[in-house]
């Protein structure tokens, strides 16, 4: 059984003990995303609730953002994601909130006074 402490590679003898190398770090970063519709509107119902959590955890995913999970209510949205070692989470929002809102303005009129809320919660 391995501990903390064991390695896979070889420890190599030197001169008054034994060399240990260090094992490579493996770090998972979770975080919960909340951003809300303007003045908290109740504007995400069905059809498009299912659409609009698919996409936006696509677009999470394409910048290497791994859902776990996309949910909320009428007015605001949850995401579960795996923090991106290469993309800022600033960059992140920025592309959610502007794809996002652009692609809900092309699903009828009823989404003309779709706009998202300036800001996010993030724990």
């Amino acid at each position: 059984m391995l501990t903390m402490g064991d390695t896979h590679r070889k420890n190599k003898p030197r001169r008054g003990g034994i060399q240990k190398h260090m094992g490579q770090s493996l770090v998972k970063n979770y975080i919960h995303l909340v951003f809300s519709t303007k003045h908290r509107a109740p504007l995400i119902h069905s059809p498009i609730e299912a659409e609009l959590h698919a996409y936006l955890g696509g677009i999470c995913n394409k910048l290497e953002y791994t859902v776990i999970k996309v949910g909320g209510y009428t007015d605001h949205i949850h995401i579960l994601c795996m923090l991106s070692k290469k993309i800022a989470l600033m960059k992140l929002l920025e592309e959610l909130k502007s794809h996002s809102y652009k692609w809900i303005k092309t699903k009828g009129t009823g989404y003309e006074n779709f706009y998202w809320q300036d800001g996010y919660g993030r724990q």
